[in-house]
């Protein structure tokens, strides 16, 4: 059986990531502060710890919760022709994947991956891009390409929905799955200086079907205008939509709670509501 088509050309958004200059990164500087804070409500110690993300420098060394503190295995996302990292042995108490999910070719498949490598009652935490994330862009250049083109071409990576996330993290074999999001407005002096803040971050269009034809000037203007037509404030500045989707899930143990068989209640709901 052959593989689908890939979405994403990994390849080139390691070339993009390597080519970045050395700037402030305020996507993944937010989503540590957010990993501390979550970890720091957990009563758990994870003797062995991996993490994933774009960029191994940046990532931690350490975690610490609330009961203990320890270190991590770092690890490069799309390090190689594979979206899966090359973890150090398996039995991991703790995974941590960072900005990585959203430009996977086989989700389902990397999650489950993750999971085999968990021990029982491991926890696996994920933040990737949501479905929301620069929807303004995307909108600004599907107009620009009907306006210049007369036809839209993918220019803005499609990223998963919030409400697909708990059932990928159930079909993966992970137990209590949580999904939840959080939603950043971003304020920039224009589209041209978001455009380049993404393509300083190693973010431009990594879509293996992305079109070959150049972003000419006519388009980039006609990009802008709709841009600032569509989603500008009063004092000019552009908003810019960025979304976190933040995924946590356990590998199975005896331990955890477990749902009621069905018909196994001994009160009625009649009894609880009580009747007219």
């Amino acid at each position: 059986m052959s593989q689908p088509p890939a979405i994403f050309d990994t390849a080139l958004i390691a070339r993009h990531l390597a080519r970045r200059k050395q700037a402030g990164d305020f996507v993944t500087d937010l989503v540590l502060d957010d990993l501390q804070d979550r970890l720091g409500a957990l009563l758990r110690e994870f003797p062995k710890a991996a993490i994933i993300g774009p960029d191994v420098d940046k990532l931690p060394r350490f975690g610490q919760t609330a009961s203990s503190r320890f270190s991590f295995q770092r690890h490069a996302a799309f390090g190689g022709d594979d979206d899966m990292p090359a973890l150090d042995g398996d039995n991991f108490n703790l995974i941590v994947s960072l900005l990585h999910l959203q430009a996977i070719n086989d989700v389902p498949g990397y999650l489950a991956r993750l999971r085999a490598r968990l021990a029982p009652d491991g926890l696996l935490m994920i933040a990737a891009l949501g479905g929301e994330t620069l929807t303004e862009l995307r909108e600004a250049f599907m107009a620009a390409d009907a306006q210049v083109f007369g036809g839209a071409s993918a220019r803005v990576a499609p990223m998963i929905q919030v409400r697909d996330a708990g059932g990928l993290l159930q079909r993966a074999g992970l137990a209590l799955p949580v999904a939840d999001v959080e939603t950043h407005v971003v304020r920039y002096a224009n589209p041209l200086a978001l455009m380049s803040e993404i393509k300083a971050l190693g973010a431009s269009n990594p879509l293996a079907d992305r079109s070959r034809r150049l972003a000419t000037p006519a388009l980039l203007a006609a990009a802008m205008q709709a841009y600032a037509e569509r989603d500008s404030d009063p004092d000019g500045r552009i908003r810019a939509t960025l979304e976190i989707i933040w995924l946590s899930g356990w590998a199975p143990h005896e331990s955890q709670q477990q749902p009621l068989k069905p018909g196994s209640a001994t009160t009625r709901l009649g009894d609880v509501l009580g009747k007219a």
